[in-house]
């Protein structure tokens, strides 16, 4: 079976963490005894690139590299006010044209949509320029509250994490479920974050305690989701006052009970539609979606799917 040919473009004042990323996702799935993928990673310009961290790389390839690859990932950009050298958007449109998924992380979707790829389509970006992003490109839909967007050919992340998500997304579509999940224990990470960059805007940082009456009782919910849950009921378990369940919730997750329950039974579907051979109306049931009917109008307005279809895709591979 051919490889996949990966090329990760690294550009002049790059943070080394927004490199790392594709290539610790990718380079770790390459490291099989018949690696699926082949990892690249180009100049954007000539000669020695320095990094934001105050020390240099230097990137075997040049541009070029992207007519070669089979998915293009530009990790970020240094400056959302400076538009990307003429060569590296030239490269990009070629290389959409041709066939190739082109993905931009984080700032990263600043250069596809100089590079005219994102025109017509939903992207998103990091939550701090997404603003600046949609008043650049009025011709992008942007959307700030979600950890990236699929449009098939070509995908957008938000901030620097989420292209964590982003890129584990790409894999389980190349590679299936299995060998995402795989990979992301090995990074230890999430396989799947159902959620939004809401719960990373401007919030306080929590303690790490995991034996406070709120985390005890969200750790029991997550057990029982086929459970009806409410505000009232969730805070009378955890034995506080609606008020002040309501404000520790939301410092500790950043949304509300409804959204957040949502989000925790979205996840637990997909997982099982992933791992396992049970009927969607056994899998709605242990979700906590009741029906089958519910469950299918949550992932058409979350997933833009069907949970047949989900299925079909992330259990192949």
């Amino acid at each position: 079976m051919p490889r996949t040919r990966v090329a990760v473009v690294a550009f002049d004042g790059i943070r080394p963490f927004h490199l790392s990323v594709p290539c610790a996702v990718f380079g770790e799935a390459a490291g099989d005894e018949a690696p699926p993928f082949e990892l690249r990673v180009c100049a954007a310009e000539p000669g020695g690139l320095r990094t934001q961290a105050g020390f240099g790389i230097v990137a075997q390839h040049g541009l070029r590299t992207l007519a070669w690859a089979d998915i293009v990932v530009v990790p970020s950009w240094r400056d959302p006010r400076e538009p990307p050298p003429e060569p590296l958007l030239a490269a990009l449109r070629r290389a959409h044209a041709r066939g190739a998924l082109v993905v931009g992380l984080c700032l990263g979707a600043f250069v596809l949509a100089e590079a005219g790829l994102l025109d017509g389509r939903r992207a998103t970006t990091h939550w701090r320029w997404a603003a600046r992003f949609a008043e650049r490109y009025p011709r992008v839909r942007v959307d700030p509250g979600v950890l990236y967007v699929d449009e098939g050919d070509v995908l957008t992340s938000a901030g620097t994490a989420a292209g964590i998500d982003c890129c584990l997304h790409v894999l389980r579509h190349r590679l299936g479920a299995e060998a995402a999940n795989r990979v992301a224990r090995t990074l230890v990470v999430p396989p799947h974050r159902q959620g939004s960059q809401a719960q990373y805007i401007e919030q306080p940082v929590l303690a790490a305690a995991r034996d406070t009456p709120l985390t005890k009782t969200l750790d029991w919910a997550t057990r029982h989701l086929d459970a009806t849950h409410s505000l009232d009921s969730l805070a009378a378990r955890a034995a506080m006052s609606r008020r002040s369940f309501t404000r520790h919730f939301r410092q500790h997750t950043g949304t509300t009970v409804g959204q957040w329950l949502l989000a925790q039974r979205l996840a637990l579907a997909q997982r099982l539609l992933e791992t396992t051979a049970q009927p969607i109306e056994r899998i709605a049931e242990r979700a906590g979606f009741g029906t089958a009917l519910s469950m299918r109008q949550h992932f058409g307005t979350a997933l833009h799917t069907t949970p047949s279809l989900y299925r079909r895709e992330f259990r192949g591979g």
